[in-house]
């Protein structure tokens, strides 16, 4: 019986323990459980003194355990949405380079049959739906400015263009040659609507993941961010100082080398606050900026009921921040503007409190109920006798103080 009850114990506190604590537990020094371990994977076929298991199908299936705990690991992510965010966002400045060098391409290419459009559009959108819907000069006249209207969005551009095209100096294009321009234009407007659903499909993706971010500088800025940094967690783990320069890492090292000034900024160059603020202001507001980007980031990675008034609020300060260093105006401090955006959301019920703010609660809750209950709902009576018991109480413990204490007189040898 005892023997039975002993064995079942050490099974339950087996099962309950890992292969590295129940070596620890036996074995106690961790380079002893190492060697062991060790020990054990050089020589675990001959220990099965199996002919049918070999070294080969050891490998196999230290490599399909390997396959299963990466997969569980990444199964089990939380944060993985942001994988979707990083592969938008690199796909995104791919797409926009292969733009940018397609239509140098096609203006190079048309420039030879109309030199004069390049120099009056600057647009690059513009100018191939305007090579799409002209094809060529000879075709245009007085009867497409409608058309053109359209594809410019402006009356005098395109009366620029009808102008240009009578008066034009370019070669003359052969049937090919402005039906080949006209398939790559009609490909390159493809690529811009296929841009224009991926930034949607970013700006969505970012809203959900991180809001807060998104409203303090942009999606495209913050989607690069996390990209940058690795992850949503890892951008929250990071300081104010290195989100300021993450994407100048070249320079400053370069700096530290040769002893000169470091960068001010990284990829928070591209925001829209950089470019607002004076040249003399610029490394104090991507300071600020970076401040804010920090706790927008953190906010985002941690709470569990995410919302934009956050990032609303942070936006508000980096603008008070730019009219301070420009005018002189005050500012509101941070602690009173979290504390109206924490009185919102506890008035929309979007506050969800912590372990022991519940705890503090309920004590207050029931200490109220009971001082309101014996307030309220004890009888007269029962209130009178707990007054008499409390007087007489005090009563005898007055007397008990009062009362002096009798000492017995030691007898004498002459009385005895």
């Amino acid at each position: 019986g005892l023997g039975a009850v002993y064995k079942i114990e050490h099974f339950f506190f087996f099962k309950q323990k890992t292969a590295y604590e129940i070596s620890a537990c036996l074995v106690g020094s961790e380079m002893c459980i190492r060697d062991r371990f060790r020990g054990i994977r050089n020589h675990f076929v001959k220990f099965l003194k199996s002919e049918e298991f070999k070294e080969e199908d050891l490998g196999r299936a230290q490599l399909g355990l390997s396959h299963q705990m990466s997969r569980g690991v990444i199964a089990d992510n939380v944060n993985r949405q942001d994988k979707h965010i990083i592969q938008s966002s690199a796909l995104l400045e791919i797409v926009d380079k292969n733009l940018n060098t397609f239509c140098m391409r096609v203006k190079e290419w048309f420039s030879w049959h109309f030199p004069e459009l390049t120099k009056i559009v600057s647009d690059n959108y513009t100018l191939i739906r305007i090579i799409n819907l002209v094809q060529n000069r000879e075709n245009l006249s007085d009867e497409m400015i409608d058309q053109l209207d359209e594809a410019t969005g402006d009356r005098d551009l395109s009366q620029q263009v009808l102008d240009a095209a009578k008066m034009s100096m370019g070669q003359e294009l052969s049937d090919v040659d402005t039906a080949s321009i006209h398939d790559f234009s009609i490909k390159i407007l493809s690529q811009y609507k296929y841009r224009e659903e991926l930034h949607e499909y970013l700006k969505d993706r970012m809203t959900n993941v991180a809001p807060n971010l998104t409203s303090l500088v942009g999606e495209n800025v913050g989607s690069r961010l996390i990209s940058k940094a690795g992850s949503l967690t890892n951008l929250a783990k990071f300081p104010a100082s290195t989100i300021q320069i993450l994407g100048a890492e070249k320079a400053l090292f370069r700096a530290l080398k040769t002893r000169g000034n470091t960068p001010k900024y990284g990829l928070l160059y591209n925001s829209s606050f950089i470019t607002k603020a004076g040249p003399k202001d610029k490394g104090k507001i991507s300071r600020c900026l970076a401040n804010k980007c920090a706790i927008a980031a953190r906010l985002d990675n941690f709470l569990i009921l995410p919302t934009t008034k956050f990032g609303d609020k942070l936006k508000g300060q980096v603008e008070e921040r730019l009219k301070f260093l420009a005018t002189g105006e005050e500012m509101n401090k941070n602690e009173d503007i979290m504390k109206e955006v924490m009185d919102e959301l506890k008035q929309e019920n979007l506050y969800t409190y912590s372990q022991p703010e519940l705890k503090t609660k309920k004590k207050k809750k029931k200490s109220s109920k009971a001082a309101a209950t014996e307030e309220d709902g004890a009888p007269e009576d029962q209130l009178l006798k707990k007054k008499k018991k409390k007087a007489v109480q005090a009563d005898e413990e007055e007397a008990e103080v009062e009362e002096p204490v009798k000492k017995k007189k030691k007898k004498t040898a002459v009385e005895a």
